[in-house]
């Protein structure tokens, strides 16, 4: 017993857990970036799409629709625009590039789509392509 040495495993666990969990520090970063938070909702004819995009200018939102598949990027610049003297003391807004991607129940008609970009919201009117009717076959 002359040689035993006590590890305290707990202890140390515990202050690795709290550091720094009341005190943020000021150049945190969350790791996750934004994304596009949509509603969609469906009728006979057609889904619409609602997504949240603000600080965005429509030229620089991307819609593509193939199928049923549907994707919608963004791009959100920063535009720094520091006066002599000032200093930037923390920015908790996200810049660069959000991306959704989903796939609906039906195909989509591509050429009757509809989309627009008001008070940071998108809208999308996504007119479903006319399925053709189940052919039944009879067994001979």
């Amino acid at each position: 017993m002359a040689n035993t040495a006590r590890f305290n495993v707990l202890d140390n666990t515990l202050d690795n857990l709290m550091r720094g969990f009341f005190v943020r520090p000021m150049n945190y970063e969350p790791t996750v970036p934004a994304q596009l938070r949509v509603d969609v909702t469906e009728d006979d004819k057609s889904y619409s799409v609602r997504a949240e995009i603000p600080g965005v200018k429509k030229e620089d939102i991307n819609v593509a629709v193939d199928g049923n598949a549907v994707e919608i990027s963004a791009e959100v610049k920063n535009e720094k625009a520091l006066k002599d003297g000032e200093r930037l003391l923390r920015s908790e807004r996200y810049y660069g590039k959000v991306y959704r991607a989903f796939t609906l129940d039906q195909d989509v008609d591509e050429t009757a789509t509809q989309a627009r970009y008001s008070e940071g919201i998108l809208e999308l009117r996504l007119p479903k392509k006319a399925s053709a009717a189940v052919k039944r076959i009879a067994v001979q």
